[in-house]
């Protein structure tokens, strides 16, 4: 597991490129598959909120397929649900028949993509959260990464337990933070992270924004309402509904007031708001000449909804489950994406 290829480049594939590239430094290669390689530096510039900063250069950036996957170990896949199956198409030819695929994000069909485009025998592999915040500070150059995650799950497929064990321990020098191993892929392809806790925050922002701009850009999780916790914690309890329908192993996910270590809808919003990694991300927002509107086509919403909760909503109806949360926030979501 010596070379590593990471295809995209947004704040993630930013971030993990360049701790990437001084962690495996004289132990492998990292490169990266981007579209738009002329607007990057062979080094990425990472600092974290420890003080740690990372800047060792790239073996490579391209958008050439067959030079990024030439004797690549392991492909990770930084990107958007909705752009997953074009790169899976695009990389398929030039895969060594050796390399394990995976997924920084599984929450948008990742396992399921792979799944139709690769073959059900590719050895997969992907995780049920990312392994910290990160935002690009100048593109192709520059990143921070705000916090990381206490721990992070990660799910295999059709990989043996030997390589699964050296996956985990790259992970964790890759990612500087512990990885635990989930039982199954369902595990990781299903979560209410971004898929609830995104969705369930803007619908009680803006479900009665009568049009009228605001006079500011609001934070995201730092102005946190306890309404957007009682909408989530309602979607999160339909969502564990679907959970026992499928027999997912109790504990493999945690509720969202167990994750946010909190007890009630008041708890949760003090928690939430007062978390110091997500203090600085703001509300998808867009200004205007007369003020700021929220942004429509913003990842938050065309990722988290069609790519998201609509995937849990799918699995609820095949299922019989009642989601009649999820149902009022799904609707309104499509509303806001297909009627701008």
């Amino acid at each position: 597991m010596n070379n590593i290829c990471i295809c995209g480049g947004g704040n993630l594939g930013h971030s993990i490129a360049g701790r990437a590239a001084t962690i495996m430094n004289g132990k492998g290669e990292v490169r990266l598959l981007t579209r738009k390689p002329e607007r990057w530096s062979n080094t990425i510039t990472v600092e974290d909120d420890q003080g740690h900063v990372f800047a060792t250069p790239l073996s490579l950036v391209t958008d050439d397929a067959r030079s990024a996957l030439s004797n690549t170990d392991i492909v990770l896949l930084c990107l958007p649900g909705f752009a997953i199956t074009e790169e899976l198409n695009k990389i398929k030819p030039f895969l060594p028949k050796h390399a394990l695929i995976g997924a920084v994000v599984c929450s948008t069909g990742f396992f399921f993509d792979a799944f139709s485009v690769l073959g059900k025998d590719m050895p997969l592999f992907g995780f049920q959260r990312v392994p910290f915040i990160a935002r690009i500070a100048e593109y192709g150059k520059r990143s921070f990464i705000w916090g990381y995650r206490k721990e992070v799950f990660m799910a295999t497929c059709n990989i043996d337990q030997e390589r699964t064990k050296k996956l985990c321990t790259l992970f964790e020098d890759l990612f500087g933070t512990p990885i635990q191993l989930l039982e199954n892929y369902m595990e990781a392809a299903l979560t209410n992270s971004n898929p609830i806790l995104h969705t369930g925050r803007l619908y009680s922002m803006w479900k009665n924004w009568d049009g009228k701009p605001f006079d500011r850009q609001s934070y995201f999780y730092r102005e946190w309402t306890d309404e957007a916790s009682e909408t989530i914690i309602a979607m999160d309890e339909e969502f564990f509904n679907l959970l026992a329908a499928l027999h997912i192993r109790k504990g493999a996910i945690k509720s969202l007031l167990e994750h946010y270590e909190s007890t009630d809808a008041t708890s949760m919003t003090a928690k939430i708001s007062s978390i110091p990694s997500l203090s600085k991300v703001l509300s998808p927002m867009k200004e205007t000449e007369r003020g700021f509107i929220p942004d429509f086509g913003s990842r938050y919403f065309i990722e988290d909804f069609p790519y998201g909760l609509a995937f849990i909503q799918k699995i609820a109806t095949e299922k019989g489950v009642s989601t009649p949360m999820i149902d009022r926030v799904m609707a309104w979501g499509n509303g806001c994406i297909y009627n701008q």
